[in-house]
Order: structure tokens, then C-alpha cells, then sequence
């Protein structure tokens, strides 16, 4: 049964609108009041991040020379993977490596607007410290959670063996000694730098590319039309704020639960992610190969998560973390595993999980599968997905959360989404 009882019809959702206008906005009327929260960046970036650019672009640095940080997080599709492949493997959804026969077990995530997030811990309601036992696990890098700072997310794919596929730290540091910018490290870190020990030089690396992701205005540009929306320079569609209500109630799509859609406290703009994990149960994708049975947060391997007891670490595996919804609509497929290739077919899913299985969980041959079907070596596991919040709070014979109509509204809010917005709508994988 829904939580709470919604108001009908027109009834409901003009009283939804004039709610969500009034707190997306700050207040009444159609500007935000706050122009300090979405002035992008126009100073100049340090040398540090100058240096971080150039690193993050060069295709030097990887086994083959042909895979930078940039080839799977494009600045086109919201520094995520590229949209699509051409050739054999076009349809594996995943990124391929410096060697193009291998490819990732997980998506690319966007980069953008990480700057805002913070290392992994389990919080209280307030953002406070908490115990695994009182808090929900929040925070950490990659899909689930395992560096700590942007810095430790960008050094670990240089020796990933899938992915730039350098053998060790030091072939790494000996393509810095001879890109054309070597002359650059040596004026920030001294004409010494690689003598010195190839982790130190390593480490400068990774602040470099942390540093070009912070100061840089094109991770946190802050430029969808939602943002023009909530600076009272445009306006939404009919449809578009259909679906941005139906994204915030709580007896609908609830999407903001998990993704706030409205302006924080100290005058941020929406970040459209709670930075929070979730175990959704997606259905496993047979195409990529490496992403079966994925435990997530529960295997990430920090010391934080090791210490804990089974007990305390079980109920965390299967969940993921819960990704920015801005730029969505320039992602080529969705969730960690690529399951999904539509936003349509995202929202379907969230709200018709429960009612139909049959249509999602499938096999090798595209027969109906076990419910959860990606969990089946752990089963125990699918006690973690969850089905207690809407709208997965549904079963077979019910009405889902959402119908088609309302689906489609919900997606074209999301297309909002995408930075860059300058007056005419942008292309969107609806």
C-alpha cells in the first residue's frame, strides 16, 4: 500500500507543482533568489591543475598509448563512457581497455560534480558520523566506494590490468619522464622529480588530476535548463513539470529520495545524488561478462568495510552507489552493469520490478529467469534489495508506481538534466 494517501488528478498535481515551485525555487516566484550558488568558476586554474588536465588527456600513459583518463570519461556525455562502439563488440555496453579485447565488468561512471562528494563512512539523518548499525552507508569513489578522494580514484586505472594496463607504478611514472609536458612536473615539483622514488612522483600525479577535476569549471558547470528553471530564465514544459512532480512525490516515482532535486541549505544547486548506496537487485547483463554476481559495497576491499563483522557487512553487498542524475540523458546504457540502454526503460523498470520479473530478470536464451537473477550464486544477498520504499513496494496484480504517460513525463524532466542547455532542447536517450 502507498505510504501516503495522494490527492487525485489535476487536484494533486497542481497542488505537487505549486509545492515543488516553491521549495525547488527557495521560495515563491520563479527565481531561485541565490546567484552566488550557481556562478560557475571563471578564475584561472592553478599550474597543479593545468598539469592535471594534460595527464588526464594523454593517451601516452596507458600499455598501448591509445586510452587516456578522457576515453572513458568524455566531456560530450558528461565526462561518462563514450555512447557507443563501432565494430565486433558494439553491443557489450562496458568500456574497453588499452587492449581493446578486454573489456570492464562495470561502467564508467560520470566524474562531474564529484567534487562535492566525500570519502565513504556510514551517516546519521544529519550528516554526521554513524555506525553501520545506526547509519546509511554514504560516500567514496567508483561504484562502490573504494577510494577515498578523487586522487585515489585517478591513480588506481593506470595499473589496472582491463584498463590503461601499465605493469606498476614505475612504467607509469617513465611515460611521465617522457611526455612532451615532463618539463611541466619538473618546474612544480623540482628538476629532480623522477630520481626521486616512483610512488612520491606517483602520488603528485594524482593530486594533479584531483585538482583539474576540482578547479575546472566543466565538472560543475551548473548549465542544464533545470538550472535555467530554477534561476527563473526558462520555464518547463507541461510535461516537464509533470514529471518533475512525479520525481519528487513520494508516493510516485520518489526519485528524490535518493536523487534531491532541490537547492541545499548553503545555496548549492541540486546535485541530483545523495552520494548514498543502493541495492536495486538489476537484472544481470549477459553481455559483459565480468559484472556477474558484482557484491559491491560489501567487497570493496577498504579497511573500513574489512573491519566490520560479517553481520554488519552482509546486509551492504549488493549495493552500489547511487549515481548523479545530471547528464543522464547522455549516458549510452545504465546502472553499474549497462543492463539498460534507455532512460525509459530505467524508469520502467523501477516501477514494474516487482509486478512484472518476468520482463526484466531473463536468461542467456531471453527466457524468464529467477527474480534477482544476477544474486543467484549468493542468494542470501537478495535479502538486501530494496523492496520496502516506493515504488518497489509493489507485488504481482498491482498497479505500479507510475503508468506510460506518467513515465514519459518523468523522462523528460530527466533530459532537463544535461549541461550545456542554451535555449533549444538537447539530444537525450529517452
Amino acid at each position: 500500500m502507498p505510504l501516503e494517501t495522494p490527492l487525485h488528478g489535476a487536484l494533486w498535481l497542481g497542488a505537487a507543482l505549486l509545492s515543488l515551485l516553491l521549495t525547488a525555487c527557495g521560495g515563491g516566484g520563479g527565481s531561485s533568489g541565490s546567484s552566488s550558488a550557481t556562478a560557475q568558476s571563471t578564475g584561472t586554474m592553478t599550474a597543479t591543475a593545468l598539469l592535471g588536465q594534460k595527464i588526464f588527456n594523454d593517451t601516452s600513459l596507458s600499455l598501448n598509448g591509445n586510452q587516456a583518463c578522457a576515453s572513458c570519461h568524455v566531456a560530450s556525455r558528461g565526462h561518462a563512457g563514450p555512447f557507443q562502439f563501432v565494430g565486433p563488440n558494439s553491443d557489450i555496453p562496458t568500456e574497453p581497455g588499452s587492449d581493446a579485447s578486454k573489456f570492464g565488468g562495470r561502467m564508467s561512471p560520470s566524474i562531474r560534480y564529484l567534487s562535492f562528494n566525500k570519502s565513504f563512512g556510514f551517516k546519521d539523518d544529519k550528516g554526521g558520523e554513524a555506525t553501520p548499525a545506526t547509519g546509511t552507508p554514504t560516500g567514496g569513489f567508483f561504484w562502490d566506494g573504494r577510494a577515498t578522494t578523487l586522487a585515489d580514484q585517478g591513480k588506481r586505472p593506470f595499473t589496472n590490468p582491463i584498463e590503461m594496463a601499465n605493469a606498476d607504478v614505475a612504467d607509469v611514472v617513465s611515460k611521465l619522464a617522457a611526455a612532451s609536458y615532463a618539463n611541466d612536473i619538473k618546474a612544480l615539483y623540482g628538476q629532480d622529480i623522477f630520481s626521486q622514488d616512483p610512488d612520491t612522483v606517483f602520488e603528485r600525479v594524482a593530486l594533479a588530476l584531483q585538482a583539474f577535476e576540482k578547479e575546472s569549471p566543466e565538472f560543475k558547470t551548473f548549465s542544464s535548463k533545470y538550472d535555467a528553471f530554477l534561476r527563473g530564465q526558462t520555464s518547463l514544459s507541461a510535461s516537464e513539470l509533470r514529471g518533475f512532480a512525479l520525481f519528487n512525490s513520494s508516493v510516485k516515482g520518489n526519485c528524490a529520495a535518493c536523487h534531491p532535486s532541490k537547492i541545499s541549505s548553503d545555496g548549492t544547486f541540486p546535485l541530483f545524488t545523495d552520494f548514498s548506496f543502493d541495492s536495486l537487485g538489476v537484472p544481470r547483463n549477459w553481455k559483459v561478462a565480468g559484472s556477474h554476481g558484482d557484491k559491491g559495497l560489501c567487497a570493496n576491499g577498504t579497511d573500513l568495510i574489512n573491519s566490520l563483522t560479517d553481520a554488519e557487512r552482509e546486509p551492504l553487498c549488493g549495493k552500489f552507489k547511487v549515481p548523479s542524475l545530471r547528464n543522464v540523458g547522455l549516458r549510452k546504457a545504465f546502472f553499474h552493469n549497462g543492463r539498460f540502454t534507455s532512460l525509459t526503460d530505467v524508469v520502467t523498470f523501477y516501477v514494474q520490478r516487482d509486478i512484472f520479473p518476468e520482463r526484466f530478470y531473463l536468461d542467456a536464451h531471453g527466457q524468464p529467469d529467477i527474480k534477482f537473477n544476477d544474486m543467484v550464486d549468493d542468494p542470501e544477498h537478495m535479502a538486501n534489495v530494496n523492496t520496502t520504499e516506493v515504488p518497489y513496494n509493489r507485488h504481482p496484480g498491482q498497479d505500479p508506481a507510475l503508468n506510460a504517460d506518467e513515465i514519459t513525463d518523468v523522462v523528460n524532466f530527466l533530459c532537463t538534466l544535461t549541461d550545456g542547455w542554451t535555449g533549444s532542447d538537447l539530444a537525450c536517450n529517452r
